[in-house]
């Protein structure tokens, strides 16, 4: 964890890109920068949104005012000063107040512009993810062999839980209409044991795994039972370190955009698609006749609106 002359020094900073080098960073840059890089829970993330739209006023309340302002207890507002490189909420709001004190007050805008603005800021964070998806997908030749991999294991098995499961759902999916045996595990525990251990006794080579922040216990336990029964494991998940990296014998990173106070999936969708698209090539025979008579079976009962 930094230390707070640390901490206090990135205040000074902001997200490369924002400003140009001669530009003085708004005080609201500098805040972001000071809570920037770091990961932060749904509740943490509304403690910073309240003190970024109030800088003025939340830099010099006590940790009682700010618990209650924000609704949350102190010991959550504690939790986040240490989350975010402070010894405690004092040293948090030392930093604050400078920044504060030199903020000037903006012309008036129209209602809501202050939160139109940071939305936008938030899809501008998520244009950058996939920026950096593309660069690192200059050389395809991972995702490419990954597809491979995954087209051939009969059955296939894709693994999300908890809020992993949407992504997880969502390439099971499309991957049923190119491949013949697609399973997907959304629930943990004992579920996830059974599903695995069936995959492997079927025939089954590989898995899919999915793991987003906040990632979870119950997905390196699954990962784990995947391994110990002879499965092997393709890995998307965020640019963090972490335990999960050592299970995984292939591992494809996207960030996630975390300016709002849940955690959004642009990149992480593109990477799945890609995926899919991989799968689809590996075997062109199979994609063709899978997705003639998927067309055939949905024109027959009827599936779709017209459009």
């Amino acid at each position: 964890m930094p230390s707070d002359q640390q901490a206090r020094a990135q205040a000074s900073a902001i997200t490369p890109g924002r400003l140009s080098p001669d530009a003085e960073p708004a005080p609201t840059d500098r805040v972001l920068a000071l809570f920037g890089g770091h990961r932060l829970s749904p509740g943490q993330r509304r403690i910073a949104r309240y003190i970024t739209d109030h800088l003025t006023e939340a830099a010099f309340l006590s940790i009682t005012d700010l618990a209650e302002r924000v609704g949350v207890s102190q010991p959550s507002v504690t939790r986040f000063a240490a989350s975010v490189g402070f010894s405690g909420y004092p040293a948090l709001r030392e930093a604050l107040q400078p920044i504060a004190l030199s903020a000037v007050a903006p012309s008036p805008a129209p209602d809501g512009q202050d939160r139109r603005n940071e939305l936008q800021a938030a899809i501008d964070a998520e244009i950058e993810n996939l920026e950096q998806l593309r660069r690192g997908l200059a050389d395809a030749g991972q995702v490419l062999d990954i597809g491979r991999e995954l087209a051939r294991s009969v059955p296939l098995t894709v693994l999300g839980l908890r809020i992993s499961a949407s992504l997880a759902e969502y390439f099971a999916y499309a991957a049923r209409r190119i491949h013949p045996d697609v399973r997907a595990v959304t629930r943990g525990g004992s579920v996830a044991y059974d599903a695995l251990l069936q995959s492997r006794e079927a025939g089954g080579s590989w898995v899919l795994a999915f793991a987003m922040p906040r990632h979870a216990h119950e997905t390196l336990a699954a990962m784990r039972t995947a391994r110990a029964s002879g499965l092997k494991i393709a890995l998307v998940t965020d640019p963090a370190l972490g335990p999960l990296l050592d299970e995984a014998d292939a591992t494809l990173t996207a960030a996630t955009g975390s300016r709002l106070v849940f955690d959004s999936y642009a990149a992480p969708g593109v990477l799945s698609a890609a995926l899919l698209q991989a799968m689809a090539d590996a075997d062109p025979q199979r994609t063709q006749a899978r997705l003639e008579g998927y067309e055939h079976a949905a024109e027959q009962h009827n599936f779709f609106l017209e459009e």
